[in-house]
């Protein structure tokens, strides 16, 4: 069982679609059509009708780019958070690195602090704790926005103890182990090469005993893999989705919440499938 806020979910076959509301100026695919607060609206209605579970709503791009400061990101996140609060009865993810800012989120109705730099604040898990959120344990092997990936000599094994280790702080914050989730974060700090090896190894992760999210959506490493530059990638993040989900992975983060919600509904009918033994 995941917990979201007041809600359950039986992951045990079912992959969640968390629908991602990216209001960064500069984000990779999105080119920042969403920071617009209208357009931001808009967007979370189709989103929700498309099929999302959870909407993650971010101010603040991982990739290399100038850094938001605290008040900017704030203001792009919180009066979104609060508007969709009021709105949607569905789980809100706030995608911030910053404890303020997730306190805020929270405040303003969120109930998951989804972090890419893997708690690197000391006041992120303690914020989530007292607020009653769940939280995504990320492993980020250099620091956001570095462009360059760091190498690896065994890329599942260290990021297997790596989120072993940042879920196992975050119990000891006092987060519950049923609001804990894990991401491999494919691309970040990693060669294509290495993201692709955590992707087929999502069964190595998924035996934590954790929630996997899965955010592969049109990432440079399958853009890599297919000879695509920042042309959307939307059969390779299907791919991804579907691998992601027969390896574990139980919240696919994407862009696409029609396409990924089909995809998950396709493969939780395959898993839940008898499949008695043959008699040749």
């Amino acid at each position: 069982m995941l917990a979201l806020g007041p809600h359950r979910y039986d992951v045990t076959h079912r992959a969640l679609v968390m629908g991602i509301l990216d209001g960064a100026v500069d984000a990779f695919l999105d080119a920042g059509r969403f920071s617009n607060r209208d357009a931001c609206y808009r967007r979370a209605e189709q989103l929700v009708d498309d099929g999302a579970d959870v909407l993650d709503v971010g101010g603040a791009k991982a990739g290399p780019g100038p850094e938001v400061g605290e008040a900017e990101e704030l203001d792009r996140v919180v009066p979104a958070i609060e508007a969709l609060h009021a709105r949607f009865d569905v789980p809100l993810s706030c995608d911030t690195g910053r404890a303020a800012v997730a306190r805020a989120a929270f405040a303003a109705g969120a109930v998951v602090g989804n972090d890419i730099s893997g708690f690197a604040d000391p006041d992120y898990l303690p914020a989530a704790a007292a607020a009653g959120a769940s939280v995504v344990a990320t492993h980020i092997a250099v620091a956001p926005r570095v462009p360059h990936p760091r190498a690896h000599d065994d890329v599942l094994a260290e990021v297997g103890r790596a989120l072993a280790e940042l879920a196992g702080r975050a119990e000891a914050a006092g987060v519950p182990r049923a609001r804990i989730l894990v991401d491999a974060g494919l691309d970040l700090g990693k060669t294509p090469e290495e993201s692709l090896v955590l992707l087929r190894g999502s069964p190595v992760l998924a035996a934590l005993g954790y929630p996997v999210l899965l955010s592969a959506s049109h990432k440079p490493f399958l853009g890599a893999l297919l000879g695509l530059d920042r042309q959307p990638r939307a059969h390779a993040t299907a791919a991804a989705h579907a691998l992601g989900i027969i390896g574990g992975c139980r919240v696919l983060r994407a862009h696409d919440a029609r396409g990924a919600r089909r995809v998950a509904e396709v493969l939780a009918a395959v898993l839940a499938a008898e499949c008695p033994q043959p008699r040749w």
